[in-house]
């Protein structure tokens, strides 16, 4: 539930953007608005940490025995924690980039540098996280498997990955100042990347932990 609280207020946050008559009805200013982001990537990262933790102490192999618990643990050849370590690295950048945005009237390269650089890093390492949960639901058979929950969750959330990583490279802020058009379709992607992984979050619910389901 974590990761859908965390969508919903990504979600939220990107509709108060694209009306911002609604944000006033709320009385919500810019600042204020950029908090929904920041307070959207908390349980994002707490999400994934858990996540990341499971997949650091599940056993290697069936039947074998699991050592002590670790805080992170080191797979890189597992393809379950290999997915959760870089999601969980892209949350740690949506607080840095949700945080940065709080700050008034930073120039061009201040935005660039301190809010979308961590935005674009962030959202490829949630790419890349994305691809290999899919890979790995994927790995036992066709690519195409939509009679299983696991495949659903997986593809979900590999669709909302794409449309994160769609929103950060428009959200560039040239020297010449943002394009407001550029700006509204980047957060309609944010939007439906939020509400793409709100589904991938709630799919898991029925079947609780489901091996090779990732939430990117």
């Amino acid at each position: 539930m974590l990761f859908a609280l965390g969508a919903s207020l990504f979600a939220l946050g990107g509709i108060l953007v694209l009306f911002p008559t609604l944000a006033q009805r709320w009385g919500l200013d810019e600042t204020a608005v950029n908090a929904v982001f920041f307070a959207g990537s908390i349980p994002f990262t707490t999400a994934a940490y858990l996540q990341l933790f499971q997949a650091a102490n599940s056993p290697a192999s069936a039947g074998a025995v699991q050592a002590a618990s670790t805080w992170f643990g080191w797979r890189p050849t597992d393809l379950d924690w290999l997915a959760c370590a870089m999601q969980f690295a892209g949350t740690l950048l949506f607080n840095f980039n949700t945080f940065d945005a709080l700050a008034a009237n930073l120039d061009w390269l201040q935005q660039d540098l301190l809010v979308w650089t961590p935005d674009m890093v962030g959202s490829g390492l949630f790419l890349a996280s994305g691809y290999l949960a899919f890979a790995e639901t994927s790995r036992a058979g066709s690519w195409w498997q939509p009679g299983r929950t696991a495949w659903w969750m997986a593809a979900v959330n590999l669709l909302g990955c794409v449309a994160f990583m769609i929103a950060a490279v428009l959200a560039f802020v040239p020297v010449a100042a943002s394009v407001a058009a550029w700006m509204a379709v980047s957060t309609w992607f944010t939007v439906i990347g939020a509400i793409a992984f709100g589904v991938g979050a709630l799919l898991l619910l029925p079947g609780h932990t489901v091996a090779g389901a990732k939430s990117c």
